[in-house]
């Protein structure tokens, strides 16, 4: 996995290409709360799944985990460019109760 991290006022963007998984969640959660603890000004994160093949458990849990810290800065989580098999996973997964699916970047960051 890697991890591409961008900052647009309050709002902290993670492209994540490859996978999140058990192996990769753990430098995922490390660098969100790296760039987190660095600018206490970001209230909100925008994840974009467009390079993004395989997520499991681990990897909603991370996603999980970073809700929390959003909402305690109160901001939102949100999601950007989502395959369809990953949509389906938020979905059974639960995790559409917490975090809002946008068609693309731009329109995620006029929502917020």
């Amino acid at each position: 996995m890697d991890l591409e991290l961008r900052r647009s006022g309050s709002i902290l963007m993670a492209k994540i290409h490859g996978e999140l998984d058990l192996s990769t969640s753990p430098a995922f959660r490390d660098q969100i709360e790296a760039e987190l603890q660095q600018a206490e000004d970001l209230q909100h994160l925008i994840l974009d799944f467009t390079e993004t093949s395989f997520i499991d458990s681990s990897g909603l849990g991370v996603i999980l985990g970073r809700y929390k810290t959003i909402t305690q800065r109160g901001g939102r989580l949100s999601a950007v460019n989502v395959p369809l098999h990953l949509q389906k996973l938020f979905e059974l997964s639960g995790l559409l109760n917490v975090m809002t699916i946008y068609p693309s970047l731009q329109e995620a960051q006029n929502k917020i």
